[in-house]
């Protein structure tokens, strides 16, 4: 079992330790649930009484905070607990799952395709007629590119992911388990005759930056034209949907259950909460937070964060919230 001393931990934090432990670290684990060999975090106050009862040998804490080691208990200080602890497990990261074979003989490539070098296609994996794979991609078993699109190098697709005609993607992705990316659009209307619905043909395509990661069984769909685009950088959650024509600029984030409509444009670093939800054709502007479980139905300016349904400034909604609890007590 791979483990490291405190000290060789604190070579790759680059932070203040305090105090010592003799104990081998074999990884990190939650303060509450922390045994004896391992490194825990504490990035809040809150946090600081439940040192004294975990059995964790070492902590990372943010340097505001403070908080004594004891008996061969170490801490190591720095500036943000929750970036420091992302290093510490990448040092225990299990490898992922391994090749037998860089292409294995049930994957079905088409004869036109281009493979680039180093790529890893899985077991019952489909490649499609002028699809371009750059360099060191993965697609595991039970993944589908289909025809005309272009993935760039370093990409990972896991299984059960499905990636329709023309899409183009950039390099550095994660896709994971089952993800959709280019699904026709949700595009009806009322037909004629008024006895039925109308299916608007969805001929675009989705457009996706590099360093893009995208959850479990979330949905990009493409445009009715011209493209769906994701930017450069954004991380997107499990269960999400993001409809035709949605446009987010670069290091956006999106939680779960969180969904665009139609044509939606999101600037750059906007922060969508889980389970909210963003009405067709409106602008939400840089730097902008929607809070979890919002409804916005309208532009939201640059840099604001909105809450509740319908979404307003937080300031104002905290405030409603506040006098309706009081209003509920009379």
């Amino acid at each position: 079992m791979i483990s490291y001393t405190i000290q060789q931990i604190n070579d790759l934090i680059k932070g203040e330790l305090i105090g010592n432990t003799t104990q081998q670290i074999e990884g990190p684990e939650q303060l509450q649930n922390a045994k004896e060999n391992h490194i825990t975090f504490i990035g809040s106050s809150k946090y600081l009484k439940y040192w004294a009862d975990s059995k964790a040998c070492a902590v990372l804490v943010n340097d505001n905070l403070t908080l004594e080691p004891g008996d061969n208990r170490a801490i190591i200080k720095v500036k943000n607990a929750d970036l420091a602890m992302a290093k510490v497990l990448e040092l225990f990261n299990p490898p992922a799952p391994e090749f037998e074979k860089n292409i294995h003989p049930t994957a079905v490539i088409h004869e036109t395709a281009k493979i680039g070098d180093g790529c890893k296609i899985g077991a019952n994996c489909y490649v499609g007629k002028d699809v371009i794979l750059g360099n060191g991609v993965t697609l595991y078993p039970n993944a589908c590119v289909f025809d005309e699109t272009i993935i760039g190098d370093n990409t990972i697709v896991w299984s059960g992911t499905v990636i329709r005609e023309r899409c183009i993607i950039g390099s550095h992705c994660i896709f994971h388990t089952n993800v959709s990316i280019g699904a026709d659009g949700f595009g009806y209307r009322p037909s004629d005759d008024g006895r039925g619905l109308t299916k608007i043909p969805q001929i675009g395509n989705v457009i996706i930056g590099h360093h893009v990661e995208i959850g479990a069984n979330s949905c990009v769909d493409r445009a009715k034209f011209s493209s769906t685009i994701i930017g450069d950088g954004c991380k997107i959650d499990n269960l999400v949907q993001i409809a035709h024509n949605s446009v987010m600029g670069r290091s956006c984030i999106m939680a779960g259950h969180s969904g665009l409509a139609g044509s939606v444009t999101l600037g750059d670093g906007v922060i969508i909460g889980g389970s909210a939800s963003i009405k067709d054709h409106t602008t939400i502007h840089s730097g902008a937070t929607v809070g979890a479980g919002s409804g916005v139905v309208g532009d939201v300016k640059a840099g604001a964060t909105v809450l509740g349904y319908p979404a307003q400034d937080s300031r104002d909604m905290l405030k409603q919230w506040v006098m309706m609890r009081r209003l509920a007590k009379k």
